[in-house]
């Protein structure tokens, strides 16, 4: 069974790393949680709608130039004068288109006769368009549309149906009526790069959702073209609620990250605009940094509870030596001897061997503290029991039993024996004066000895020797008498 003090300096410890580990951990983790959320605010507040803001504003920009010049052609004389002519030569106008392609860059260049219905383009003549044609949809809506222009984004017939951002500019002849339409077409190619550049640059998966929620893949966004987000996890649930609104922000989780999601509505494209942070990726940095925190924490701990240790383990040891030493000789005191005296005798239980006590008593003590007072006294008493302790076994006891006695127990040792001893430290005593400053005092000690006769109890043995040494005051004092 563990010693009481033991256990309740084990308790301690494990008190105080429970207390530090909490402690530590709960610092540690409100400061993630703090950070995080901060992290999360600004990305939800001011990085997110940051991006989005830059790439609308690249994109508006791009698209600046191409209006002017689809506005410059809407309004050139020689285009409104060619179609009022009757459009009779077409080489003319594929000309004047292909200059415009050539000149500014463009992508396309294109006319359509309100009169014809004919589609002009660079290379001569494409098709006619038609009201039951869906691909001429676009065509019938800006007719009728009361803006002058619109940016649309519809497949290329005249290059393969490659992608194309159309700008469509309403054409009216002098006296204000609508003749065609006419403009020019821009590759995705510019907005895909800026999309991929500030992916990179941001860790951020930039990507463009048309009016029906379906992916518009301009980078590296979700899913292929024309996918329906809807399918996708975490995702999903949230794209009819955004397609309701102009802008805003979500977070969602996918895949097992958190991510978070802002949208805004590009009515030029009549797209939204999707920029997704991954927030666990963002996070990484100060995971790892609680993880850090949380491993210094845990060696503080125990560096603490190890220093803690060694503390209480040296408090205990002087506690346990305040508690069975006598503070003046460094004896043992009488609370040692019961507890060890128990022990003497369980040994002596198993292997009865001799064992001798010898009680001894300072002669005329009382004369000296009267005389020289009790600091002389005191030093009397150290020094007598320095004496005895010199010229004992490790194995013996020497207890201060009490004033000026001092108890020694001799154990492996017979009669005679002990009756030597006892002489010997008689001698000794009387043979070394104590100095104290100038003073200069002869001592001497009275010594009685009993022998344990193995029944008797430990108390009766000290007594017999007790009265022996009382027979060795009466007898003269500075003797040695036995029980």
């Amino acid at each position: 069974m563990a010693h009481p003090r033991i256990f309740d300096r084990r308790s301690l410890l494990l008190l105080l790393a429970l207390l530090l580990s909490a402690g530590f951990a709960a610092t540690a983790l409100f400061g993630y949680f703090a950070s995080s959320r901060a992290i999360q605010k600004a990305i939800i507040e001011q990085d997110l709608p940051l991006t989005s803001s830059n790439i609308y504003s690249e994109i508006q920009k791009d698209l600046v130039r191409p209006v002017l010049i689809s506005s410059t052609m809407a309004h050139d004389t020689f285009l409104r004068d060619w179609v009022l002519r009757g459009e009779k030569d077409v080489a003319e106008v594929a000309r004047y288109l292909a200059e415009v392609k050539r000149r500014y860059g463009a992508f396309s260049s294109f006319f359509v006769s309100e009169r014809s219905a004919t589609y002009y383009t660079g290379e001569g003549i494409l098709k006619r368009v038609r009201p039951d044609e869906p691909r001429d949809a676009w065509y019938f809506r800006v007719r009728e549309m009361k803006e002058d222009y619109e940016i649309n984004v519809d497949p290329d017939m005249a290059n393969a149906d490659a992608l194309t951002i159309f700008i469509n500019y309403r054409v009216f002849d002098f006296d204000g009526r609508f003749i065609g339409a006419t403009g020019i077409g821009l590759t995705v190619d510019a907005v895909s790069r800026l999309v991929a550049e500030y992916q990179a640059r941001f860790s951020r998966t930039i990507y463009f959702v048309d009016a029906n929620g379906r992916a518009v893949q301009l980078g590296a966004g979700r899913g292929v073209p024309g996918a329906d987000l809807r399918t996708v996890p975490g995702l999903g649930p949230l794209i009819d609620g955004i397609l309701q609104k102009q802008r805003g922000s979500h977070m969602f989780e996918a895949n097992g990250d958190s991510h978070i999601l802002h949208f805004n509505y590009l009515p030029e494209l009549k797209w939204y605009l999707f920029v997704e942070q991954n927030a666990s990726a963002a996070l990484a940095d100060i995971r790892r940094t609680l993880y850090a925190n949380l491993a210094i924490s845990l060696v503080v701990t125990l560096l603490v509870v190890f220093l803690a240790h060694l503390a209480l383990e040296r408090y205990q040891h002087r506690i346990e030596e305040m508690a069975t030493t006598d503070a003046l000789t460094g004896l043992l005191n009488r609370h040692a001897f019961d507890i060890l005296i128990d022990k003497l005798m369980a040994e002596h239980r198993r292997d009865p061997r001799p064992t001798a006590a010898l009680l001894a008593d300072i002669d005329h003590f009382k004369e000296i503290n009267d005389r020289h007072g009790h600091q002389v006294g005191d030093a009397v008493l150290k020094e007598v029991a320095r004496l005895l302790q010199q010229r004992l076994r490790a194995s013996d006891l020497a207890v201060r039993w009490g004033g000026e006695e001092f108890l020694l127990v001799l154990k492996g040792c017979d009669l005679p024996e002990a009756r030597r001893i006892a002489e010997d430290l008689r001698q000794a005593v009387s043979a070394a004066p104590v100095a104290v400053g100038d003073l200069q005092l002869s001592v001497t000690i009275s010594i009685g000895v009993s022998l344990y006769n193995g029944t008797e109890s430990p108390d009766s043995m000290v007594n017999r020797a007790d009265n022996a040494m009382y027979a060795a005051k009466h007898g003269g004092r500075n003797r040695v008498d036995v029980a």
